[in-house]
């Protein structure tokens, strides 16, 4: 089995790969047409020597060939003149910035994001609307392209500004971005904008006419009014957009912590020390813990009771977070010392991290007779109806209705991240095998044949080993990104800033322990 080192350094060859986009030839067309790309785009955008939270890069990794890396378009957080921003970038190197349904998704988990923590919404547009051959994917459904504009209408009508920067081609759908923002730039020569391109022009009206006079800069800055600046130059669009940013007025600033940040005791080690890499062996989790946390401070709650699932307060990067982190099956005891803890928690406006590394709630004859399903229900319902942030890291592995109680997903946690030894999955690859074959052999009674079971429990094997894997699911946006163990805590640290900001409800909270 691959030690974490080696997990690290094939994640970091992935990313880099997945970086340049649709390769050297496209990047080389790109640059022959005078356009800087995407990340450059951005570092532009930013502060200097400010972070950049990047979301989902591996988005629909593996999918369509390979040949639609970080699904065409960047996402991520950062700061224009102190000011959080969500930015949302095309990549037109990904055939030509065109959007899958990966993009899709990519696109509006970002808007989600930003409309959550109150942020702006920076889109860098550079898009070819919905690639056609997918368009049944794309197209038609509630959270299909239609969803992105909706919530770019709602986060506007908000207040949250919403400033588009047009350096390529926008049609079709891709047209809407800017022209449902508040404020956009255009870049001369480059950047055009039309509900239908020249060939569509062509055959629905017979009028031929070429992309400038239809759609470019010159006649939407002068003439349409859709677009409010043009820009002579990439560059010089970048510093007109920092310049609107600057005059948006009062806005959403990064709360500093509460208290002093402490890194970590060094005798504490690193996190990717203490990771669950070998998933069929207990980890440390409360040496874990003390790698991630200021002062390698742990101020545990119930520790005696419940003890598969540890639960207490600590600060990273100065915040305060309530941390729960699984040790073993979640028992009843568990399960309620779960719901308990989140109900201290949301009482105290204290925001809650969620550690994964679970197989799942206990079962048995035991477990049943002991209420298991209710207590497990406990904490299901506790996790749902939490009003502090939530944040979530699978650390190992999120199996079955573990992955519910622990804040999976489907109980939408601000982020959820992943690392690279996680899996996720209804159940472990053994258990599913054991299951589907034993009900097989049921089925067959005393006809079972055991070379049809056998092939059964290896078609089983590989399908869950493959579906569980982390880059299947990062591809596909289960979570928000794979990070390294030793990058979790300052990741965490601009996750809990970014929601620090926020209002907080106050009002009465249900009480889950009873």
């Amino acid at each position: 089995m691959a030690g974490m080192d080696d997990l690290v350094a094939a994640l970091r060859q992935v990313q880099v790969a997945a970086a340049q986009g649709g390769g050297e030839k496209f990047r080389a067309r790109h640059a022959e047409r005078g356009k800087i790309f995407v990340r450059e785009r951005i570092e532009l955008a930013l502060d200097p020597g400010t972070a950049f939270l990047e979301l989902s890069p591996l988005a629909a990794h593996g999918l369509y060939g390979g040949e639609v890396p970080g699904a065409g378009i960047v996402t991520g957080i950062g700061l224009i003149h102190d000011r959080p921003c969500m930015l949302i970038a095309n990549d037109a190197t990904v055939k030509g910035g065109s959007f899958f349904a990966e993009t899709v998704r990519k696109h509006s988990r970002a808007q989600e994001v930003a409309e959550e923590h109150g942020l702006p919404c920076i889109y860098l547009v550079d898009c070819g609307g919905a690639f056609l051959p997918e368009q049944d994917r794309v197209f038609p459904d509630r959270d299909h392209f239609g969803g992105a504009f909706w919530r770019q209408c709602q986060m506007s009508a908000a207040g949250l500004p919403q400033i588009s920067v047009v350096f390529g081609g926008c049609t079709a759908g891709g047209a809407y971005i800017p022209a449902l923002s508040d404020q956009v730039i255009m870049v001369r020569g480059t950047g055009r904008i039309h509900l239908g391109g020249p060939p569509i022009v062509k055959a629905a009206i017979n009028e031929i006419v070429d992309g400038e006079t239809l759609g470019g800069a010159d006649m939407h800055t002068t003439v349409s009014g859709v677009s409010d600046h043009v820009a002579p130059d990439e560059e010089s669009a970048m510093r007109m957009l920092r310049e609107i940013v600057a005059n948006l007025g009062e806005g959403r600033k990064v709360t500093p912590p509460p208290r002093e940040a402490l890194a970590p005791l060094v005798a504490a080690g690193r996190p990717s020390e203490h990771a669950p890499v070998d998933l069929k062996r207990p980890a440390d989790m409360r040496a874990l813990i003390r790698s991630m946390v200021d002062g390698s401070q742990l101020a545990e709650f119930k520790p005696d009771y419940g003890a598969t699932l540890i639960t207490g307060i600590a600060h990273i990067h100065g915040y305060p977070v309530g941390i729960l982190a699984n040790d073993g099956a979640l028992f009843s005891e568990s399960a309620l010392k779960g719901a308990h803890f989140i109900e201290l928690c949301d009482q105290r406006q204290i925001p809650l991290l969620f550690l994964q590394n679970i197989t799942g709630f206990m079962v048995g004859t035991d477990a049943e007779r002991g209420g298991i399903a209710k207590h497990s229900a406990k904490l299901v319902y506790a996790v749902s109806n939490a009003r502090v942030p939530k944040y979530t890291v699978i650390v190992g592995g999120s199996y079955g209705a573990g992955n519910y109680g622990m804040c999976g997903r489907g109980f939408r946690p601000r982020f959820l991240f992943s690392w690279p030894n996680a899996r996720i999955a209804t159940m472990s690859p053994d258990v599913a095998a054991t299951v589907v074959t034993e009900l097989r052999r049921a089925s067959l009674k005393s006809q079972a044949n055991e070379e049809e079971i056998a092939e059964l429990d290896r078609r089983t094997r590989a399908q869950f080993e493959e579906q569980s894997d982390p880059y299947y699911a990062t591809a596909r946006l289960w979570d928000d990104g794979l990070i390294e163990p030793d990058q979790t805590r300052d990741v965490l640290g601009l996750c809990l800033a970014l929601g620090a900001g926020g209002d907080k409800d106050t009002g009465p909270r249900p009480v889950y322990r009873m």
